[in-house]
């Protein structure tokens, strides 16, 4: 269950964590950057 969407940066300057330590998830997308613009690599598969 999340709680917040409030994030908080750790000393790395990197990590992200739920502002009150509930359980996160992260995901990104591969991206082909070409002639004719940008193409999304990784599409959702619903």
């Amino acid at each position: 269950m999340a709680d917040t969407d409030e994030l908080v940066t750790d000393a790395d300057g990197w990590t992200l964590r739920s502002a009150t330590g509930c359980l996160t998830a992260h995901s990104e997308h591969t991206v082909a950057i070409t002639e004719d613009g940008v193409e999304v690599l990784t599409l959702p598969s619903r």
